[in-house]
């Protein structure tokens, strides 16, 4: 991914709200399952890690990109945005 592309989709995540938490459970194989459905669905997603989490948000956003497979678009804070383009219906187009 270009950095041309990564700064379209973190133009793209600023409307986004973030859906999805990691709480003191961390990331668990039924949290993974549900993100990997958003991703198929929305392509763009934006995720909050909670304060009880035991992983640092820029540490959770590498254990999700590895295990879904998606590109990893920016962590502020404790909010992290993800990105996958869908195999099914791609709705977002890269320059």
């Amino acid at each position: 991914m270009t950095s041309k592309q990564r700064a379209q989709l973190r133009s793209m995540a600023n409307t986004l709200q973030p859906l999805y938490q990691i709480g003191k459970a961390g990331v668990t194989p039924a949290v993974t399952e549900q993100l990997d459905a958003a991703l198929e669905a929305r392509e763009l997603i934006k995720i909050t890690v909670l304060e009880t989490a035991p992983e640092s948000p820029k540490d959770t956003m590498e254990t999700l990109a590895a295990r879904l497979r998606a590109e990893p678009v920016q962590c502020i804070g404790k909010k992290l945005t993800l990105y996958r383009r869908s195999k099914e219906n791609p709705r977002i187009e890269l320059d």
